[in-house]
């Protein structure tokens, strides 16, 4: 029943049906994790002090650790100022995200680097939490907040304790091994599996005597079998999700140090996906150093991204495709294309219904985007449909929708009616390379396939690109169907660059921040305009531009729009 039960959901009323039962079954849990026996049992056995120190390689943030030492937690936007040795804990949180954030020990890493006194508020940080929250909390004691949480303590276990006392070392090793514990019960849903086992094969790591062994082994048995459904032969993450990939990395590489520290060899199957989930991360690497913003992850920072790749062996060439995405190249143009559809129910709480999205960068800066939404960001789950993305779509419709309601709170936001499959082909030459996608996402609405040819000139050094709505064979017999329908071509311009409107009314100069020169997006569409759009980093929003082209296509007939992106030689615009 966590799998999702995909065959159930699409019948009618069966993602109801999912729903409720997944939700009573999680109050079921919920009510046992809260029940005084239970809450007992966590406590057998008693750990015996610590062991491992695990190094998690994703880099800090030293200012931002200062700012907690100060008494100043800044998270999602918001900052809640407690004081110096302030208590965050015993008072309402500004935001879900902020509380997330706080509850999940994220910035204890930061704190721990800025030295004994750091590591001295983080052990007073972490007896303050189990004096509020230790016994139980429907909140904090949730699994998603257990996870990091749980990952986060054991990392910091052994600095925090340097200079506490032996009931306090007790205290902290004790509060690892209940919370360890508590998230196994949440081990048997497919999305977050492997993250999960991980954090508690840490905990188990960092913990002494029969309570670490325990919680070591119980942690890689189950990390064995997560992985195979969580990390795809060619290291991509079942969520599609670039960035998901590069936090189980992450986590991973966390794990394997705390394991060699224990002198214990880490299964087969977590050195495969380690393997696997590094070429996938370099694949995704983009000339920028940060990842594609597709599939509800961010394009994170260079100095993120690197920390993953410290010790890799960057020799040989990277595949074209990997994850469902394409990836071409020339002297100036880097494309990457997403050319399959989103992953499927539960692995599609962060998916994007967002057909044959494509970003571009230009001598290593990025020029075209997309929203770049992602779960962290409070933003409307509408970010998530073809709008927010580099592609195009058809009047106010969608190919797939977010659930709501009572569904998404016990389902998580799925997405519902998406397309489940994109054609795609390749052909390289010498003068360049061809890459032609279609998908039947608006077959149902409209009864058009949207076709997107793409050609990168490796001579000219420019990407050509037509997207065309074709009608299906039985469209002018459609009952019911409209004879035009508008549709957009959206290209969304990354924050850093600068879209300017030619007097021709058609073309658009994109230019990057600190080049002089730009990029010419020339095209044939009926009417072209620059709007207002947003780009999500670190969580916050950032204003960006759109360039937009307008068109109808008629329902019997379709419709075509080429356009092609080449650098500017002249300044100013053409006439």
């Amino acid at each position: 029943m966590a799998g999702g039960l995909p065959a159930l959901t699409r019948l009618p009323g069966g993602t109801f049906a999912l729903a409720l039962a997944l939700g009573a079954r999680r109050q079921l849990i919920r009510e046992w994790t809260g029940n005084p026996w239970h809450r007992w049992r966590l406590t057998r056995p008693r750990p015996t002090g610590l062991a491992a120190t695990p190094h998690d390689p994703r880099p800090v943030d030293l200012e931002s650790g200062r700012r907690v030492l100060a008494g100043r937690f800044q998270f999602g936007g918001v900052t809640l100022d407690t004081g110096v040795r302030g208590d965050p804990w015993d008072r309402p949180s500004p935001s879900k995200r902020f509380a997330q954030s706080l509850h999940g020990l994220d910035w204890m890493g930061d704190l721990i680097a800025t030295g004994q006194a750091g590591c001295a508020e983080g052990l007073r940080l972490a007896l303050d939490w189990s004096r509020v929250f230790g016994r139980w909390n429907g909140f904090s004691w949730d699994p998603e907040l257990l996870e990091r949480r749980v990952f986060n303590l054991a990392c910091a276990a052994h600095p925090i304790c340097a200079l506490a006392s032996d009931a306090e070392k007790a205290q902290i090793a004790l509060d690892l091994a209940r919370q360890a514990r508590c998230l196994l019960d949440a081990l048997d849903a497919p999305v977050h599996a492997a993250e999960r086992a991980v954090s508690v094969a840490l905990a188990g790591a960092a913990l002494a005597g029969e309570a670490g062994e325990q919680l070591m082994d119980r942690g890689l048995i189950r990390l064995e079998r997560a992985l195979q459904a969580t990390v795809l032969p060619d290291g991509g993450h079942a969520s599609r999700c670039p960035a998901a990939a590069l936090e189980l990395l992450f986590d991973l590489q966390t794990l394997d140090d705390a394991l060699v520290q224990r002198g214990v060899a880490g299964p087969d199957e977590m050195m495969r996906a380690m393997d696997r989930l590094a070429g996938a991360v370099r694949f995704f690497t983009l000339a920028d150093g940060g990842l594609p913003a597709l599939q509800g992850g961010e394009a994170l920072t260079r100095s993120y991204v690197a920390a993953a790749r410290a010790s890799e062996d960057e020799q040989g060439r990277l595949p074209a495709t990997r994850n469902g995405y394409h990836r071409m190249e020339s002297k100036s143009l880097q494309l990457l294309a997403d050319a399959a559809p989103p992953a499927e129910g539960p692995w599609s709480v962060t998916a994007c219904a967002q057909p044959l999205a494509v970003e571009v960068l230009a001598h290593g800066k990025r020029l075209i985007t997309s929203c770049a939404w992602s779960p962290i960001a409070a933003a409307p789950q509408g970010l998530r449909l073809a709008d927010g993305a580099s592609t195009l779509s058809i009047a106010d419709a969608s190919c797939g929708d977010p659930l709501r309601g009572f569904q998404a709170a016990a389902l998580g936001a799925r997405l519902a009616r998406v397309y489940d499959a994109v054609e795609q082909r390749k052909h390289e030459g010498e003068g360049g390379l061809w890459l032609e996608l279609s998908h039947d996402g608006w077959a149902k609405a409209f009864r058009l396939r949207h076709e997107r040819r793409l050609f990168l000139d490796l001579g000219a050094d420019e990407l050509r690109g037509e997207d065309r709505l074709t009608p299906l064979t039985d469209a002018a017999a459609a009952e019911g169907a409209r004879r035009f329908a508008p549709f957009f071509l959206r290209f969304h311009v990354h924050p850093d660059v600068r879209a300017s409107l030619a007097r021709d009314g058609r073309s658009v100069l994109l230019r990057a921040e600190g080049q002089e020169t730009g990029w010419w997006l020339r095209n044939d569409a009926q009417e072209v305009s620059v709007e207002t759009s947003v780009y999500f980093q670190d969580g916050q929003p950032r204003r960006a531009h759109q360039v937009v082209l307008r068109g109808h296509a008629r329902l019997d007939a379709g419709a075509r729009v080429r356009w092609k992106l080449a650098a500017a030689e002249a300044w100013p615009p053409p006439h």
